[in-house]
């Protein structure tokens, strides 16, 4: 029962300007289909193109689900919910998914940018959407919580922020005392 009291987000989608997948997560069977889900994005990118989501994030109505989109660049990034879902914490969702993505690609956001960091996009959508639920709309933490996922263990210590040192350097006091 407490799903039901719960925001829930039906998909998350980052397009190229051109309305083709760059990113796309969803966690609502509307779309049973991938041709499905193809024509949903596609209708969406070509309701939402000639709107001015650049300076801030719009809303739209579509198919009786709410669309908050956000366009950046050569990318366009959707949230979308149900009718009844808040439009406030849908717009957070794509806030802390655009910012999550902005810190991870150091502010070059960019269809080519995305594309080169795509494992980083991907882990990012997993911090932020679980099933639908929302587990996590603060940028910085999303970013931070993917930045631990991806980071090399092999990675000099100079590239390492100072989290990770500690914790690499944990693991190496660990591995010697238990030698």
């Amino acid at each position: 029962m407490a799903r039901e009291s719960c925001p829930t987000v039906k998909n998350i989608l980052l397009l190229d300007s051109e309305g083709k997948r760059v990113a796309v997560k969803y966690y609502s069977d509307d779309w049973p289909t991938n041709s499905a889900k193809l024509a949903f994005e596609k209708s969406v990118f070509t309701k939402t193109l000639k709107s001015n989501a650049r300076v801030e994030a719009e809303i739209a109505m579509f198919e009786n689900n709410i669309v908050i989109y956000k366009f950046v660049q050569d990318l366009h990034f959707f949230v979308t919910g149900g009718d009844d879902e808040n439009e406030l914490i849908l717009a957070t969702v794509l806030q802390g998914f655009f910012d999550a993505v902005a810190l991870l690609l150091r502010n070059t956001v960019d269809k080519r940018e995305a594309l080169e960091n795509l494992d980083l996009i991907l882990l990012c959508l997993d911090e932020i959407v679980d099933g639908g639920m929302i587990l996590e709309t603060d940028s910085s933490v999303i970013a931070g919580k993917v930045a631990t996922h991806s980071m090399d263990a092999d990675a000099p210590l100079s590239e390492q922020t100072i989290t990770q040192a500690w914790a690499t350097a944990r693991e190496h006091l660990t591995r010697t005392l238990l030698k």
